[in-house]
């Protein structure tokens, strides 16, 4: 049987803000862009939270819900610096470490290099190294495999180190509200709602031929899931395949108007937070439009070179724009994502390969 643990850093880059600015301490403290103009929430801290406000929501909205927070802009090279320092300390236990974003990773502890038998312990420790050495807090899950490890992660923040062992997993995978699945986001949920599925347990009744017909693949994870088995591995190197973001409009708007014009960027926003806090560039952009009528159609286009900034995003999706016929025409979703995502080390080979090919060209 595996011990995976699952470290999630609480409100990461608040905490790191409040750990190098003391007098940020106990503030309803907002990381984020500028809320006057198209800024979004990147975290805050818990004082924030108690306002309803929550990452990748806009500025905007979160100065509306608390007048007084204090908004400082993002730091992602320090986060990066701080990200790698909390790397260091993960791999004195386990090199199977897998980072999911900055402040987020799974570790497989079944072997480790100091051949504890105690993954609690082990998670124990990592959480002492973090305060000691980093002044900073996580909050850990441990079980047997990474799906109950990330959920234990959650039971508990912040600071919080919550074990969930294979004679307790079924009777609290029964209890877990089904929002709080791998895979089930807000659409799944809605799906899963309409025909009775609130709970594990009534995720666990449904049969497995049922689930693959509706949530093909998907299907097969969800049923398992709901039974406490997940068979991923640790993934050292893993690199999500692309990241991105929709709006799905109350009322339908015209693809050439300033409301959809402001969307985009909203969205580019949101989708430059995102790579940032995984630390990773792309080199492809996708503009995604469903008109009134449901239909939807996709434009994608390459980068000359990997972009993570907000204006390098719009600057592909305005030109994506005029690839899509009748922009007079009413949509009601519109999305960006953003692919080919490639880490701060293959970018550099990235640019060492641009440098090289332009030198020969001499």
């Amino acid at each position: 049987m595996r011990k995976i643990i699952h470290v999630d850093m609480d409100a990461f880059f608040a905490q790191v803000e409040m750990r190098d600015n003391p007098r940020l301490k106990g503030k309803p403290l907002i990381v984020g862009g500028d809320p006057n103009e198209r800024g979004v929430v990147a975290t805050c801290s818990y004082e924030a939270r108690k306002y309803g406000i929550h990452s990748a929501m806009p500025g905007k909205t979160a100065k509306v819900l608390c007048p007084h927070a204090i908004f400082v802009r993002p730091r992602f090279e320090v986060y990066k610096a701080v990200s790698a320092q909390i790397g260091e300390i993960f791999r004195r236990y386990t090199d199977k470490v897998e980072f999911l974003s900055l402040d987020e990773a799974y570790l497989d502890v079944t072997e480790n290099k100091k051949q504890m038998s105690s993954a609690t312990q082990i998670a124990k420790e990592i959480k002492a190294a973090i305060w000691n050495e980093l002044h900073l807090t996580g909050s850990a899950g441990v079980s047997y495999n990474k799906f109950l490890a990330k959920i234990a992660s959650d039971y508990e923040k912040p600071n919080g180190l919550t074990v969930i062992t294979p004679d307790k997993a079924q009777e609290l995978l029964d209890n877990l509200p089904i929002n709080k699945f791998f895979l089930v986001g807000r659409v799944t949920a809605e799906e899963l709602k309409k025909i009775g599925v609130h709970y594990g347990r009534d995720l666990r009744n449904l049969e497995l031929s049922y689930l693959v017909s509706v949530f093909k693949k998907r299907g097969y994870l969800l049923y398992d899931f709901a039974r406490g088995i997940d068979e991923r591995e640790v993934e050292c190197s893993r690199v999500r395949k692309s990241i991105g973001a929709e709006t799905t409009f109350n009322e339908d708007i015209r693809l050439s108007s300033i409301e959809a014009k402001e969307a985009l960027e909203a969205l580019a926003e949101e989708v430059s937070l995102r790579v940032k806090r995984r630390g990773v560039w792309g080199k492809n952009v996708t503009l995604k439009v469903k008109f009134s009528d449901f239909n939807q159609i996709t434009r994608s286009m390459m980068t000359s070179s990997s972009i993570i900034e907000p204006q390098e995003i719009m600057n592909y999706v305005e030109q994506l724009m005029h690839k899509v016929d009748n922009l007079d025409e009413k949509v009601r979703l519109l999305g960006i994502t953003l692919s080919h995502l490639m880490t701060e080390d293959e970018r550099k080979h990235e640019n060492i390969s641009l440098f090289e090919y332009m030198d020969s060209l001499k």
